[in-house]
């Protein structure tokens, strides 16, 4: 980082401002939270589904279509919410994004038909496909690239502590106010967090409580060279094998979340007897796993750089292969398991890795092009991740409607997982280049 660039970044900051320390953790808070009323919001059909059934008349079918169609949907507008997010910054989409998706939330409680519902979970999908570039955008700002690894870890978590406090909250709330207030009250929830977020949120440049001591910290840990980034269009990025690499690999990872999320309390309600009262509390403690795996995840990424002298880009794939290896093994087993602890340990191990497989692939985007172009990137990658995982609720609810078994969605499912190993090892070997051919 030239001397000159330094000073110019340095009037634009306000020199009288209180210093607090490790500022970038609060801002990592903020993300967090987001990503955990994102999931709360997410996984609230998967809760309401046997009120829905009950009340409603629909099928297990009809709540895999509507996993599907918020998937698809999330996945579509992953492309144009990357562009906006490089275009107008963080800040902003982060707030219209956070607002439309509570909105969309509520509107279920409105919901009469499948209609409705097919229309409020596209509206869902629509607000809620900027969150993950967002967040990884803002990592790329808030913390050097050595972080990023266990920055990714941490706010990826949000995701999982969402989906553990999804079951034990949501199902309170729908006891106690019925499906349609639980909707109501998640929306509320997050257009809170929008409006905070929106108020307090500061990039590094213009945050008047960071110290120019983790200010220079965090420039020193950006891209080396002061030099300009040309502009690289987003279907360039298509060309490269790295793309198709990690849109498949982040696939395999998202085709199994997406059963869980969908269906886990009604695998146990079905396979193993758990009643309604119980499967909140059930369900969260995969999702618990989860959460501290995704975390623990990236510390591993960060111990093999600073101690085993890996580079970042290495660390990140040894940790996405070996996982993704694991993780197809274990879901085999699952439908073998017919005790209720031992299989919510398969299922809590089984879990954790996807969590630290889908940390370490958005960690992974910062290292394969420009931190300029980091939430376009991470875009196409989620957008391959949930294009290709949106048939699994579908396909899942087919077959357990036709067969009343979720053995072959499963090693469907472990079969998927390892050939993730795959992806992530021959086809993301090295940063992409864009001096150099497409797919060379």
């Amino acid at each position: 980082m030239s001397q000159s660039t330094e000073s110019a970044r340095d009037i634009q900051r306000t020199k009288d401002r209180k210093k607090v320390k490790n500022l970038r953790y609060l801002v990592l808070g903020w993300l967090l939270v987001a990503g955990l009323l994102n999931y709360l919001d997410r996984s609230a059909v998967s809760i309401g589904a046997p009120q829905m059934i009950k009340e409603l008349g629909l099928t297990k079918t009809d709540i895999g279509l509507l996993g599907t169609v918020f998937s698809w949907t999330y996945a579509f507008f992953q492309l144009p919410a990357g562009y906006l997010i490089d275009k107008f910054g963080p800040k902003k989409m982060y707030f219209i994004a956070v607002a439309l998706w509570s909105v969309a939330s509520s509107l279920m409680a409105l919901g009469q038909s499948m209609v409705h519902f097919v229309a409020f979970r596209v509206l869902l999908g629509i607000g809620e496909s900027p969150n993950s570039p967002n967040s990884s955008k803002i990592t790329t700002q808030w913390f050097p690239r050595g972080e990023r690894g266990q920055a990714s870890g941490i706010w990826d978590s949000g995701s999982k502590w969402g989906s553990a406090a999804a079951p034990p909250l949501l199902t309170l709330l729908m006891l106690g106010f019925g499906w349609r207030g639980m909707f109501i009250v998640v929306g509320i929830l997050g257009l809170i967090v929008a409006i905070a977020f929106y108020m307090f949120y500061k990039a590094p440049e213009e945050a008047k409580n960071l110290s120019d001591e983790e200010y220079r910290y965090i420039l020193a840990g950006r891209d080396e060279t002061d030099a300009p980034v040309a502009d690289i269009p987003w279907l360039t990025f298509f060309k490269y094998r790295q793309t198709w690499g990690m849109m498949l690999g982040f696939f395999t990872s998202i085709w199994i979340w997406n059963i869980f999320i969908t269906f886990l309390p009604l695998f146990l309600q079905d396979t193993l007897g758990v009643s309604i009262g119980k499967t909140g509390w059930v369900a969260a403690i995969p999702y618990l796993a989860a959460a501290i795996a995704g975390i623990y995840g990236g510390r591993i990424t960060l111990m093999l750089v600073r101690r085993r002298g890996k580079s970042a880009m290495g660390s990140k794939r040894l940790v996405l292969i070996v996982a993704a290896i694991l993780t197809g093994v274990l879901l085999v087993i699952v439908p073998f398991v017919h005790s209720l602890t031992w299989a919510i340990a398969v299922l809590c191990l089984a879990l954790g890795l996807i969590a630290i497989i889908q940390s370490q692939s958005w960690a992974l985007t910062s290292d394969i092009v420009p931190d300029t172009h980091a939430a376009r990137f991470g875009s196409i990658m989620n957008f391959g991740g949930y294009f290709g995982g949106a048939l699994a609720p579908v396909i899942t609810g087919i077959v357990v409607d036709r067969t009343g078994s979720y053995t072959p969605s499963f090693i469907l499912a472990g079969v998927i997982a390892a050939l993730g190993a795959l992806f992530f090892g021959l086809m993301v070997s090295k940063p992409i280049d864009v001096k150099k051919p497409a797919l060379a």
